[in-house]
């Protein structure tokens, strides 16, 4: 029975189903652009983070003589560790759209990682310059070490991605899907965490959905970041599969039957 929800198609992505020597997932043009767009604005970003490191190193090594030279290096490491976060979300959300293959272990783990790798250059050169300055007293460091150290671990947590999209992982899921169903279109709610294989599933019917939206495997973790598929849907699935050979065996038998 299909389901009473409205049902949005999101723009974009092939649901049919490709051949076997075509399987490898590809990204979109559109994927593409996205994706290079935000790590673009990443980039930017995490170039005037830096920038702001330069003016807190420049503030600690030269900058004692102004009596606000604590505040301005506080603010400068506050700047920085917003610019560095900020980059680093957009980092992440463009690697869903265009993916590394792990078939070069270096090259995903730089294009995975490259936020958290990112917050060690914008912060531990100034934890390094606070803590060897001869001419700080150790409250100064204690305070300004200690500020620039949680601001390192704070960006480098926020960089760091635990879960990375890969071209493999995109291309086992949509493989999986159009294995069970035969086309590469899955449903989604706004505040999901699975995707699903039919749109009356009793997970997704529920009374706080208002909006159930369809799309490719890829577009779930696109833009939800959805990874895992429904198991109740899965199991559906593979049920009409195994009932399927079972009517073909009847009917033949129906047919023996009429004709002797």
């Amino acid at each position: 029975m299909a389901t009473k929800k409205k049902i949005t198609r999101v723009e974009g992505g092939s649901t049919e189903s490709v051949p076997e020597t075509q399987k490898t997932f590809v990204p979109t043009a559109e994927a593409k652009g996205k994706a290079t767009r935000l790590r673009l604005i990443a980039g930017i970003l995490w170039f005037f983070a830096i920038a702001a490191q330069l003016g807190a190193i420049w503030f600690v090594l030269r900058g004692q003589s102004n009596p606000n030279f604590m505040l301005w290096t506080i603010a400068l490491i506050v700047i920085d560790l917003i610019l560095a976060i900020i980059g680093s979300v957009l980092w992440k959300k463009s690697n869903r759209f265009d993916p590394a293959s792990k078939q070069n272990s270096f090259k995903f783990f730089m294009q995975s990682q490259l936020g958290m790798v990112t917050a060690v250059i914008a912060f531990l050169p100034l934890v390094i310059v606070i803590l060897t300055n001869k001419d700080l007293s150790g409250k100064q460091k204690g305070i300004l070490g200690g500020i620039a150290g949680v601001a390192l671990l704070i960006a480098g947590i926020t960089g760091a991605d635990f879960n990375p999209p890969s071209v493999e992982e995109y291309t086992e899921q949509t493989a999986r899907v159009e294995e069970l169903t035969g086309t590469n279109l899955v449903y989604w709610t706004k505040s999901g965490t699975k995707y699903h294989l039919y749109d009356d599933c009793h997970a997704i019917n529920k009374s706080v959905t208002d909006e159930i939206f369809s799309g490719t495997v890829p577009q779930a973790r696109e833009l939800k970041n959805i990874t895992e598929l429904c198991k109740f849907c899965e199991k559906r699935a593979l049920d009409l599969k195994k009932e399927i050979p079972e009517k073909v065996e009847d009917k033949q038998e129906e047919t023996i039957q009429i004709v002797n």
